[in-house]
């Protein structure tokens, strides 16, 4: 049985911190589950305004998030690791020998990943218009899937995510 959560993206201030922040919100305070994240190359970065607005009109505050970077240790101590990305998915695969599902597989049960801002529009900076509403838009998305994926977490066993038989 599930009892902890970690979702890992690329520097854990974008997806997989909005995957954290939109789980707990509606686990609720009460809840028995330990939801984590962390990014396979996180450092020190600030969370950029556009995402913390985007949680602050949710209801989270994010300000006192500090990325951290995914480790056997924080592997080890969840049930279920479920990757932001393909590219995620790989790395943890190729560095931890797991195989783990992605968001979109567990929520709604396709393989298609969460794009970075920079993969899904490779020349964002030149349209921050329709750069904002694409992380907008990944925020809601996360936001909308978090019950589906709170549905389908029975469906799920330990060993880091596979699905049951």
């Amino acid at each position: 049985m599930v009892q902890s959560i970690l979702f890992v993206c690329t520097g854990n201030v974008f997806r997989s911190m909005a995957a954290e922040y939109a789980l707990r919100a509606q686990l609720g305070q009460q809840s028995s589950y330990r939801v984590e994240s962390a990014g396979i190359d996180a450092k020190t970065n600030t969370i950029h305004p556009v995402i913390s607005n985007r949680l602050i009109q949710k209801g989270i505050d994010p300000s006192a998030h500090i990325p951290q970077r995914l480790t056997k240790k924080l592997i080890d101590r969840n049930d279920l690791i479920i990757a932001m990305g393909l590219d995620h998915r790989e790395f943890i695969h190729d560095k931890f020998g797991l195989k783990v599902p992605l968001f979109n597989e567990v929520s709604y049960g396709v393989g298609t990943p969460i794009l970075d801002l920079h993969e899904a529009l490779p020349n964002w900076e030149r349209d921050m218009v329709e750069a904002r509403a694409y992380v907008e838009s990944v925020i809601d998305h996360i936001w909308e899937a978090v019950p589906v994926l709170m549905a389908r977490l029975p469906h799920f066993q330990g060993s880091h995510g596979s699905l049951k038989p």
